[in-house]
C-alpha cells in the first residue's frame, strides 16, 4: 500500500527547501592531514582543515574536494552550521549524486540486514550512517514505520530523493522525522520542521510494538530517546538470555528493560531493573506483560526500581543484597576528549560497585557506548577494577557491534561489551 507522500509539498511550505542537486558545486582543498584523511576514507571533513572553498554555500550543497594538484579526492554534503563542515559520500572517483546513487547505497544496507527477518526480528537500524555511506543519516525500521534520524541540516535539501528511495525499496506504512538537538532547532527556524513529524504516510499513535527475536517491545518513536529503542544491544540480550537460567539478575541502566525480559526468558529465578527514568520503567512493565505467552516470563520474578543505579548499587551492598548476574550498561561517559579520564575512573567505578552486589561464582556483564574510549582501555580499565577488589575474572566473551551496526571508520566503533565469570 502506498500513501501519497507530504513531502512533496514541501517546497510550497519551505522556502528555502529544495528537493533538487545543487547546481553550483563548492570546490575545496584542504590541509596535508587532512587530505591524508580523505585519502583513507575518513567521511568527516572538519572546518579548521579546509585551507580553500570557492564560495560559501547553503547546508545541502555538494564540497568537491581536491588535492594540491587539482585531482578530485571526494565530495560530500556540506554544513555550514557544524565543526564536521563536509561529510563525505563519494571517495576517490566523481559520481553524480542522484536518486539512483543514494537507492544503491540504501538497498546495499538493506540487504547487509536480510539475515536479521530468519529471526523474527522486524527491529533494527537499516541505515548506520557514516558506516552504511551515508554520514549524518540513520534509518531505524520498527515492523512498518521507518524512523529517519538526522545529525545534520545537509539532508534537508535531499528529503525528497531519500523518500522516493525508501518507497521504492521498502513497504513502510509511515515515515517519522528525528533530528538531533543541534539539528532541530534549525529544522524549525529554517525549515519548519517538527522533532517527531512524520514526513510521509499514516499519522501514528505513540507508543508501536515491534519484534525482537521473537519479544514483543513497545517503543515510541516520536519522543523517545534516540528513535525509541535501543537497538545495538540486541545481539548482547541473546547471550544474556543464554546465560540467565537459574540466577538472580541485576539489570542497571535498565530502561525499558530490554535486558531484563531477555533473562525472563532465559529463565531467570528472578530480575531487578533499575533505572532513573520512571516512564522507562513503567515500559518495561508493559514489555513483561506483552510476552505472557512465554512461559518463563509469566512465572517470573519481575521488581523494577526507580532511582540512581550508583546509588542503587551502593545500598545494596550494605544490607547486603546479592545477584548471580549482574548488568551495567550505562549511558556515555566520555563525550569529547577531554572526558576520557574521567569516563575510565566512572567505569571503575562502576565495576567495583557492580562486584559489590555480585555472588561469587556470579556473572558480570558490563558495556560501554562512548566512541571516545577504546575497546582495549574499556575492557583493561574493568579488568584493573576486578583486580583492585580483589577477585578474579574469567572472560567469557567480549563482543562488538551486530550486524544492522557495521563499523566503516574508526569513530564508528563505539559500542562493547564483556561478559565474565567473577570468583
Amino acid at each position: 500500500m502506498r500513501f501519497s507522500p507530504i513531502i512533496d509539498d514541501m517546497n510550497a511550505q519551505l522556502p528555502k527547501y529544495s528537493s533538487s542537486q545543487p547546481t553550483r558545486n563548492i570546490s575545496i582543498r584542504l590541509s596535508p592531514n587532512a587530505e591524508r584523511m580523505v585519502k583513507k576514507n575518513h567521511p568527516w571533513v572538519f572546518e579548521g582543515s579546509i585551507v580553500h572553498q570557492s564560495h560559501q554555500g547553503e547546508a545541502g550543497d555538494l564540497a568537491v574536494i581536491f588535492d594540491k594538484k587539482r585531482n578530485f579526492l571526494a565530495l560530500g554534503l556540506w554544513d555550514p552550521d557544524s565543526p564536521i563542515r563536509i561529510r563525505v559520500l563519494q571517495f576517490q572517483k566523481p559520481a553524480e549524486i542522484n536518486q539512483e546513487w543514494f537507492q544503491h547505497k540504501i538497498q546495499k544496507a538493506i540487504l547487509l540486514r536480510a539475515a536479521l527477518i530468519d529471526q523474527d526480528t522486524n527491529g533494527y537500524r537499516m541505515v548506520h550512517g557514516e558506516n552504511d555511506g551515508l554520514p549524518g543519516l540513520v534509518i531505524d525500521r520498527y515492523a512498518s514505520i521507518l524512523v529517519l534520524k538526522l545529525y545534520t541540516s545537509a539532508w534537508i535539501p535531499h528529503f525528497s530523493t531519500i523518500v522516493r528511495c525508501l518507497q521504492s525499496l521498502t513497504d513502510y506504512q509511515s515515515l517519522i522525522l528525528r533530528m538531533s538537538r543541534n539539528i532541530a532547532a534549525i529544522g524549525g527556524s529554517q525549515y519548519g520542521l517538527q522533532d517527531g513529524m512524520v514526513l510521509d504516510g499514516l499519522n501514528i499513535d505513540e507508543k508501536l510494538f515491534f519484534k525482537e527475536n521473537g519479544l514483543i517491545f513497545e517503543v515510541d518513536p516520536i519522543h523517545g530517546h534516540k528513535t525509541g529503542f535501543y537497538l545495538d544491544q540486541r545481539d548482547n540480550r541473546a547471550r544474556v538470555e543464554k546465560l540467565a537460567e537459574g540466577k538472580s539478575v541485576l539489570n542497571v541502566f535498565a530502561y525499558s528493560g530490554g535486558f531484563s525480559l531477555y533473562a525472563a526468558r532465559g529463565k531467570a529465578i528472578a530480575v531487578t531493573s533499575v533505572d532513573l527514568n520512571q516512564h522507562a520503567l513503567d515500559a518495561a512493565i508493559r514489555n513483561f506483560s506483552y510476552n505472557q505467552d512465554h512461559q518463563s516470563i509469566a512465572a517470573s520474578n519481575h521488581q523494577v526500581v526507580h532511582g540512581d543505579a550508583f546509588e542503587f548499587l551502593e545500598s545494596a551492598a550494605r544490607k547486603p543484597q546479592k545477584f548471580d548476574l549482574v548488568i551495567l550498561d550505562p549511558p556515555m561517559f566520555a563525550q569529547n576528549k577531554n572526558q576520557i579520564d574521567k569516563a575510565i575512573l566512572n567505569y571503575q567505578r562502576l565495576t567495583q560497585l557492580g562486584l559489590g552486589v555480585l555472588n561469587p561464582g556470579g556473572i558480570l556483564v558490563q558495556a560501554s557506548c562512548s566512541s571516545r574510549i577504546s575497546s582495549p582501555v574499556f575492557f583493561e580499565a574493568v579488568s584493573k577494577a576486578v583486580e583492585k577488589s580483589g577477585r578474579k575474572m574469567n572472560e567469557i566473551e567480549r563482543s562488538g557491534h551486530a550486524i544492522d551496526h557495521p563499523i566503516g571508520f574508526p569513530e564508528g566503533e563505539y559500542l562493547k561489551c564483556l561478559f565474565a565469570l567473577i570468583e
